[in-house]
């Protein structure tokens, strides 16, 4: 079995079990965590930085996360509902004027965060590269018309709901999100967990670069629907080789520019998980904490194409809230359980139970 490093409760042994299974499978480095009450009863990695398995993936390793950052961008709107500076009912316009032309005047913030604003994708669809440009990103989708009444139906905002999301919260902060997140969330609960690398911040040397599917061709691959492994229609064709460069590890594309480990995922999604406070540091109330379970929509996505149940911020999987990023990273985080769980790797597959497995098995533990 492989060899697996860390911290972990006998009584959670076999979150353990699942990861070393995982990397003797199809993983390469690997890391889960289990957060409960706060504080980690589950704190593992294991495998290695790299496609030849030269360099171990360490303690401190990070890599992409993918739309599991979603969850981050989602924690700090909450925050802000929380203290009063962001109402969720509030049209959008209300913190960004600019945006209420072509029929998004009706578009409120909490159809942003239940991708329920009619606004997938950029439309025209945009280059990588128009990503690195906050500005222009965000003017874009300011002057753009919705797909649908909003609110009436719901489609994967896999690219656009952190400029969407992070406008809002620029406009009301003063702060980038990135900033508003390192300040407000990581840095109080002592976590790892960045979305964005600045240069010379020493992150860089610790990264772990995301690794294609072995049977992607050319080593790349282009970001599809769950399933749908073509490349993808309507947006902006993404490739995995784009989430390695420099220029993405730079910007700001808080849909999918996350970076830690399992252990960083959990530590600060326990503090939702744990009704606003975890380990003595108090982020939002127990009510704030239950608007991430509030349903907002229920049905059939419209990007995705199969049903779904969106709270504000977080996917509905009762008896947890939660989401999981491109190629098989993952988190969910259960309020009544005071339960966080986190899976986080760089071997992405097209299609795998990875993340399930750790989750699983930590709900084995609780009995």
């Amino acid at each position: 079995m492989a060899e697996v490093h860390g911290a972990c409760d006998k009584r959670f042994d076999a979150v353990r079990v699942a990861l070393a299974e995982s990397l003797d499978d199809a993983d390469v480095g690997a890391s889960a965590a289990v957060f409960v009450d706060g504080e980690p009863v589950a704190d593992l990695w294991g495998g290695y930085k790299d496609a030849k398995k030269t360099e171990p993936w360490e303690q401190d390793t990070i890599t992409n996360v993918w739309s599991t950052t979603k969850t981050m961008v989602a924690l700090s709107a909450l925050i802000l509902a929380d203290r009063g500076d962001l109402d969720l009912d509030a049209p959008v316009a209300r913190y960004w004027p600019e945006f209420a032309v072509a029929g998004k005047e009706q578009v409120l913030v909490r159809h942003l965060l239940s991708h329920t604003a009619g606004l997938p994708e950029f439309d025209p669809p945009v280059a990588v590269a128009d990503l690195y440009d906050w500005r222009g990103a965000t003017t874009r989708l300011a002057r753009q018309a919705t797909r649908w009444e909003p609110g009436t139906l719901a489609g994967y905002h896999s690219v656009t709901q952190g400029f969407l999301v992070g406008e809002v919260v620029r406009r009301i902060t003063g702060q980038s999100l990135a900033t508003f997140f390192a300040e407000h969330i990581a840095k109080p609960l002592g976590a790892d967990f960045h979305l964005t690398m600045p240069a010379g911040a020493g992150l860089d040397e610790r990264f772990a670069p995301v690794l294609a599917p072995p049977e992607a061709p050319d080593g790349d691959l282009v970001a599809a629907p769950p399933g749908d492994q073509g490349a993808a229609t309507g947006g902006t064709a993404i490739r995995v080789s784009d989430g390695n460069s420099v220029a993405w590890r730079r910007a700001e594309i808080l849909s999918g520019s996350g970076y830690g480990n399992a252990r960083s995922v959990a530590a600060v999604q326990s503090v939702l998980a744990c009704g606003g406070e975890a380990r003595g540091i108090r982020l939002l109330s127990p009510e704030g904490c239950e608007r991430a379970r509030a349903e907002q929509y229920r049905g059939v996505d419209q990007i995705l194409g199969r049903s779904v149940r969106y709270g504000l911020g977080y996917g509905i999987f009762d008896p947890a809230c939660g989401w999981g990023g491109w190629g098989g990273s993952m988190v969910m985080v259960d309020l009544d359980a005071r339960m966080a769980v986190a899976y986080v790797m760089n071997q992405m597959l097209p299609s795998d139970y990875r993340g399930l497995g750790i989750v699983l098995a930590a709900y084995d533990a609780l009995g």
